[in-house]
């Protein structure tokens, strides 16, 4: 049956009301609904099948083009590429939310924004499902636990933004709609009225292609109408034709032309078999099909069947390509769910074989970010499986953690034992470093530090400051022996009196405004304080006071931090060529900055790393400027460490020469 065919519900009504219509056309119409029925019958009996298969993407087609037609801005939809979100952490999902909100027609971004929001809501709620079991883990109550979270709050607010955007657009597009609508409707009575007016045949036919053109220019209307609208509409085109009868040579010059054109359109059609893009075919033959059934009027009776039979083969085409894409995809999803399946296995092999030590379980807790992550890459899965594959996997992530914190548990109280033991060493330590029994006192101060690196971990809370208080504490003390050992706290205390004076002059020293002078003078209170040998330990935070000092006034200079350190840096070599076991200072320093450009190297990888999972569009976007500036300062830092390096061989190099050149002396 013609796609005309399916649309022509005779008004037996309007045309016996008509005495031009009724006595002419009765036997034509009553013979041509024969025909139809009887080829109907045909069809049913023969190609139920095929026409069920030809219905459903009919059907989809019409949906989407009346979903289109009442906003021509949401055909963008198809523009916007639907990337893999199930892939995407949580801040990178806001990060293309915030893009797609602030960059795209909201209208035509329904289906992406969806999309984005259900894999944020799942990953947070197993996010914040981890949080309340580490939290209850570690003693709290379940009815006091809250968190907050910024990522959460990030995308609210960009979602409430794209709701609002949402709300506002089709509030502004109802109004335009019901006038659009009942102006339609107000064309499709004036296209009724045509076949009861008595006037001249060729005025008719002239006001006739005026309504036309209205309807062409007529605007978007609600989706929910424009199907039965259209279809009354055509149904009233098909009566008018009829009519038309009477003068055969302007119908007939209309039949020719729509002929012409639906011909244009069969073979655009049967031309996108061999388009390579079966989405960009898809969108196409959706468009050939508005085209066809709003822009172009019927063709002679005896075509109709014919050119609308191309034209649906040409569509079936593209309909078989499709449903062979979506088997392959389906089988695509298949293979996803066994990798997932496989996933989810390791995860609970290794909940069920927890390390017995902090440091194999970190590694397995990095194991296990490392197939949370596999996971997340590995793909959808068939929309049936969907929510069981979810459950499984968040059950065997919950099972891992609720017995890494069992181990935790434990560890606590280990550590809390270990806590006790460090805090009763501490109130020797703090009993005993104001002793002037030097000779018991320092046995006893060497057996309690031994002691003391024998203890294991304390909780991370109080380790800082318990070392902190204990090595005070024993340096303290030290420092009283050595003092009472040689003479050399009265020449620190006579250093820390030089350089109170060097203090004083420092902050009294104003910048003249000639640049190099005032560099120079800088250099100079800095050579001089170097000079200067060590103060007593209480007092080393005069070094601090100095720094402080330097670095503003080097500010006011606009000297680099950069430059500001390498100055500075001169403090610490000479530390070093002072130290009594030279080598091994240089070799403690050396490796020290080593670490530091491999620390800063790492990050500037990693976070170069986490910039690839944004889109290009999202330079504008807060978190990829805070990446951005973090890399910039580590670039900076890696600089600043490589030139302390450089600095520090050149050091090495120097000391060495001087050795082999006083080693040569004396065998002379």
């Amino acid at each position: 049956m013609s796609e005309e065919e399916k649309n022509i519900i005779p008004e037996k009504k309007v045309i016996e009301d008509n005495p031009k219509v009724a006595n002419a056309e009765e036997s034509n119409l009553k013979e041509n609904t024969e025909k139809v029925e009887e080829q109907k019958t045909a069809e049913e009996a023969d190609n139920t099948l095929e026409t069920q298969t030809e219905s459903e993407v009919l059907d989809e087609i019409e949906e989407s083009n009346a979903e289109d037609a009442e906003d021509t801005d949401t055909q963008k939809r198809h523009e916007i590429p639907l990337l893999d979100y199930h892939s995407m952490s949580m801040e990178n999902l806001v990060g293309e939310l915030q893009r797609l909100v602030r960059n795209e027609k909201v209208q035509a971004i329904k289906k992406h924004v969806d999309s984005i929001r259900d894999e944020f809501n799942l990953k947070f709620q197993d996010f914040i499902e981890q949080k309340k079991e580490d939290f209850i883990a570690n003693g709290g109550n379940e009815i006091d636990f809250k968190y907050n979270s910024v990522t959460k709050r990030q995308f609210n607010e960009v979602y409430a933004e794209y709701r609002e955007k949402r709300n506002q657009h089709y509030k502004n597009l109802e109004k335009s709609h019901k006038e659009n609508l009942a102006y339609r409707l107000e064309l499709i009575e004036e296209l009724k009225s045509l076949v009861n007016v008595e006037e001249d045949i060729n005025t008719t036919y002239k006001n006739f292609k005026e309504i036309q053109e209205k309807w062409r220019n007529a605007g978007p209307i609600p989706r929910t109408e424009y199907n039965n609208v259209w279809r009354t509409y055509h149904h009233h085109i098909e009566i008018f034709y009829d009519f038309l009868h009477l003068n055969r040579e302007l119908r007939d010059l209309d039949f020719k032309h729509n002929l012409e054109e639906k011909l244009k359109i069969v073979e655009r059609a049967e031309a996108l078999a061999a388009e390579p893009d079966l989405n960009k075919a898809f969108r196409e033959l959706q468009l050939l099909h508005k085209i066809w059934k709003e822009d172009i009027g019927p063709v002679g009776k005896e075509h109709r069947e014919e050119i609308w039979q191309r034209f649906s083969n040409a569509t079936k085409v593209i309909h078989e390509r499709r449903q062979e894409y979506f088997k392959e995809l389906d089988e695509l999803n298949e293979q996803n769910l066994e990798k997932k399946n496989g996933i989810i296995q390791e995860i609970k092999t290794l909940s069920e074989n927890i390390a017995n030590n902090h440091r194999e379980l970190q590694k397995q807790i990095k194991q296990l970010e490392e197939l949370r992550e596999a996971f997340f890459k590995a793909g959808k899965v068939p929309q049936k499986d969907n929510e069981k594959t979810w459950t499984a996997f968040k059950t065997a992530v919950r099972s891992f953690n609720r017995n890494k914190n069992a181990f935790y548990k434990n560890l606590k109280k280990e550590q809390q034992e270990n806590l006790d033991k460090k805090r009763a060493l501490l109130e020797i330590a703090l009993s005993l470093k104001d002793s002037d029994d030097f000779d018991s006192t320092t046995a006893e101060m060497k057996r309690i530090q031994s002691e003391w690196k024998k203890i294991g971990h304390v909780p991370r809370k109080f380790s800082d400051k318990l070392w902190k208080e204990f090595k005070d504490a024993c340096n303290h003390y030290f420092d009283r022996l050595h003092a009472s050992k040689n003479d050399s706290y009265k020449e620190e205390s006579e250093n820390l009196e030089k350089k109170e004076v060097i203090l004083s002059n420092l902050k009294a020293f104003e910048l003249s405004g000639e640049r190099e002078a005032d560099l120079q003078k800088i250099k100079e209170f800095m050579e001089d304080w170097k000079a200067i040998g060590h103060v007593p330990f209480k007092q080393k935070n005069i070094n601090q006071k100095f720094n402080k000092i330097i670095d503003a006034l080097f500010n006011k200079l606009n000297i680099s931090p950069q430059e500001s350190e390498l100055l500075k840096y001169g403090n610490k070599l000479q530390k070093l060529k002072e130290d009594d076991n030279q080598e091994r200072a240089i070799q403690k320093e050396r490796s020290f900055i080593r670490k530091k450009i491999e620390e800063s190297k790492n990050e500037i990888r990693q976070l170069e790393n986490n910039l690839q999972f944004f889109s290009n569009d999202s330079e504008n976007n807060p978190l990829v400027k805070d990446v951005i500036k973090r890399v910039e300062s580590h670039k900076e830092a890696l600089i600043s460490w490589k030139n302390k390096l450089k600095k520090l061989n050149i050091l090495q190099n120097n000391l060495q020469k001087d050795t082999e050149e006083d080693t040569g002396s004396e065998e002379e």
